[in-house]
This record gives structure tokens, sequence and C-alpha cells, in this order.
């Protein structure tokens, strides 16, 4: 006899409480295995596969693509167990109750769930009889106060570390559908992950320490400031125009910026620079053979080492500690624009790059935003970024920081211009260069020092010789 268990929206972790429905992977009738991946969702950070943790025929589906549920709502209802005879899959049909609530442990149907469990899920393995992990913790860091659940891309923070261990038995209780894409894509094998979390929940925490992604001091975020008074609109005005919801990464993007242009005292100087030497050195290189190499990566180059001279533009503010913390890594955010909006991929430890592997990396990120298949670790963690908005098509701009950075360099586009040079006039290519800087890590000397030095490197691609 077939049993209904009804599988609801999981925990996607990392402080996300809904999901949109992208694309339905299955339909009614269709037969499901254990883990296979049944409808996709967009959340505030990325896209993702959600996995069934049973087995068997899908009997109702809840929510139209483009759907946004809570976390917990159901998403669709499985019949297992049982010979799959059409009369059993009629007597479990949408109209019949699902066991809601019932674990596989001790039931007809423990073969047909997964034991890598989620948030809410039982196991396939009774609870007395389930492996107790033992916890050895070494704390590396005091981690940050959880971030507000809209916050993207905010500075990645190890959790308490916990040993990789081998020769994990009984089933891997896993956090969420992102942890599990995030050690798929890593490579790691969730058995040899030891969870720091109740009964040895593994978190997305877990994952990272054990794959050795970043170790460093982070900024506590502050405070969320006061909700303003919604606006009052009169009956006229609120009837017209069309009204686009703020959700997913477009919502994502607005309490971001919202959240930078609140906290931070941000200032911009900008500057034109002579880009004719630097084009000329990026076509020589291209000239002599091998990968080619990306103009952005060698701006890149440049602001690696700009940062070296001047350290305060690569930190955070701690408000609740009133320090700056200065960091010790750059890891280098870029804007790109994607279908789905902006989003800021990092190329994490670009200080140790040659401008050969930037360019790779560059090129790797960008075609997985464009494909919306960038993981939650490729969009945190950015202590710096690079916005190159030139290609757009537009001279200069004053952009927001990426908080909780502390700054970033926009590059305008390079055009022909009247240039005096050598002391004559000569159509020389000149591109704006623009730094928005919070002033509560530096003053206008520092922020004019590290431009000057930017712009320096621009015209004169030898400067970067000195720190070879």
């Amino acid at each position: 006899m077939a049993q209904v268990l009804e599988f609801k929206l999981p925990d996607l972790g990392e402080g996300l409480t809904e999901a949109e429905i992208v694309r339905w992977l299955v339909g009614v009738g269709d037969v499901v295995a254990i883990d296979q991946p049944v409808v996709e969702v967009e959340t505030a950070k990325a896209m993702v596969e959600v996995p069934c943790p049973y087995g068997g025929v899908v009997t109702a589906r809840y929510g139209e693509e483009g759907t946004e549920l809570p976390v917990g709502a159901p998403l669709l209802t499985v019949a297992v167990g049982g010979t799959g005879a059409p009369e059993e899959l009629a007597e479990a049909a949408p109209g019949a109750a699902p066991t809601v609530g019932e674990t596989a442990a001790g039931s007809a149907v423990s073969s047909e769930h997964s034991g890598n469990v989620l948030v809410g899920y039982g196991t396939a393995e009774p609870a007395a009889r389930r492996r107790r992990v033992r916890h050895e913790s070494h704390a590396v860091a005091k981690a940050p106060a959880p971030a507000p659940a809209a916050a993207p891309a905010a500075v990645a923070a190890p959790a308490p570390a916990t040993a990789a261990v081998s020769g994990h038995e009984g089933p891997v209780p896993v956090i969420s559908p992102l942890v599990r894409k995030l050690a798929r894509d890593r490579g790691i094998d969730l058995r040899e992950v030891r969870g720091s979390g109740p009964e040895g929940l593994i978190l997305r925490a877990d994952v990272e320490l054990a794959i050795a992604v970043l170790e460093r001091p982070v900024a506590a975020p502050a405070p969320a400031p006061a909700a303003a008074p919604a606006a009052v609109l009169s009956p006229a005005v609120a009837s017209a125009g069309e009204r686009v919801p703020l959700r997913g990464v477009r919502g994502a993007v607005a309490d971001k910026l919202s959240r930078s242009r609140t906290e931070i005292p941000d200032a911009t100087c900008w500057v034109d620079a002579d880009a004719t030497e630097l084009m000329a050195a990026r076509a020589a290189m291209n000239a002599a053979g091998g990968p080619k190499i990306s103009l952005l990566a060698l701006l890149a180059r440049i602001c690696v080492h700009a940062l070296a001279r001047f350290p305060e533009l690569n930190s955070t503010v701690d408000m609740a500690a009133r320090e700056i913390v200065r960091l010790p890594a750059v890891h280098l955010g870029f804007a790109a624009q994607t279908p789905r909006g902006l989003v800021v991929p990092v190329v994490k430890d670009a200080g140790t790059r040659t401008a050969e592997a930037l360019t790779a990396e560059f090129a790797r990120l960008t075609e997985a935003a464009r494909e919306s298949a960038l993981t939650p670790a490729d969009l945190t963690g950015g202590t710096f970024t690079l916005n190159n908005y030139g290609v757009f098509g537009v001279d200069g701009s004053t952009p927001i920081i990426n908080h909780p950075e502390a700054a970033m360099l926009g590059v305008g586009r390079i055009i022909p211009k009247p240039w005096v040079h050598q002391g004559e006039l000569a159509v020389r290519q000149v591109v704006q260069l623009s730094l928005t800087f919070d002033h509560r890590v530096c003053d206008g000397g520092t922020a004019g020092g590290f431009l000057r030095y930017v712009a320096d490197c621009v015209e004169q691609p030898a400067v970067l010789l000195r720190t070879l």
C-alpha cells in the first residue's frame, strides 16, 4: 500500500525565508528517485535545484512557475512504497491526506527516503540508532551575528572550526540544498565533513571550512535601521502604473544598496588618465602568444598593487566594536550584468594570481553569472570591488559601495580624446577613473593617493615593475 508524503520547501539556509519557483523539473505522475532535483527556485542569493528526499511517484505539485513560497510551504506530494499499481496511485491522489510530519524511520517507506537529510525531514534510520556525532571544536574566530535576511554577498566568516573526518557512518544531516550544492560543486563528500550543528547537522560554515574558504576577521553587521513609515499614496496614484515586485535578486540588490547608502558615509573622487600605454602593453602581451589577457585582468593587477600601498581601503568597519578591520587578503568583486540583474562575483585571493589566471577566473565567473550557475561561495567574501561601467558606453559614475566593503574603483569607457602628451596636443586613449570610498576608514589624502597611483599605473604600466 502506497503512502503519500508531503515535501515542503526546506530551510535554504543563508538567512533566507522564501524562494520563487522558476521551473518545475517533474510533473504529476512522474517517478522520482531519492535526492532527485524536482524544482528550480530562485532565492535572493542564487538559483538552486531542490532535491526531494523521497523516492516514488509525484501525485501533486503546489505553486505555478513564478510563485513565491515561504519556507515550510508544501512543494509536492510523493506516493512511496507499494507496487505502483494504478489503483494504488488513484488512492494516493491529491485529494488523499498525506502523512505530514511522518518520518520514514520505522515505516514501510524507510528505503524510499534519502539519508542526506534536509532540515525538517527524517532519516532512513530509527532515531534511537542514529550515531551521535561527537563535536570537536577548534575556535578560530568568533562567528558574526546573523546578517539580515535580504542582504546578499556579505563578507563570509568562518564558524567554529570542525575537523573533517573519514568513515562517517549513518545518514548525513545537511542544513539546506544550497549547502549540498556548494559541497557538490567543490567535490566535497559530505560524509567526510563533521557538522557543528545540533545532532551533527552540517552547516555551510562546516563545508566552507573543509575546503579552506576564507578565514579572517569580519565586522559584525550593524543593526538594521528602523523601518521608515510607509508612504501614503492617493487613490489615483496608487491605481496608476505597473507594480513590479521587489523580490529575488532585484529585491536583494535594493536592500543591499539601501543599507549601504544608509550606513556608509561615502565620498567620490575621480581623475582622467591616458590609457594609451596600457592598451599598447596589453596588445604586445597578446601578440606574444599564449592565452589572451583581458583589460579587466590588468586593471585588477593594478588594484591589488594599489591596495598593498593603501591598505586602509581593503577593510571593513565594525561599528559595534568601533573598529576598522583591515583585511589581510584581497578578494576582488566585479560588477556583472546578467539577465537576472546585477551580481558581484568574487575572485578569491586576487593578489596571488597572475594576469593570465585573473583573465581565466573573470571569464569563468562571468559565464557562470550569465548561466545563473554562481554558487553562494562565488558571491560572498569580497573585500574591494572593481566596477567597469565603461562597457555601457558611459564615462563616469558615482557608484554605491558594496556593503560591507570600504571602497569601489569605477572605470569608464576608453575613447580617443585630445590630450597634451609630451608638451604637444595629440589624440590619446583616455579613461575616467573614479573611487567611491567609506570616509570612516580614511580621509581624502589616502583616497586621492590610491586613485593617483592607479592612474599612474594606467598611464605608465612600467610603474608596476617596481613591485615585481
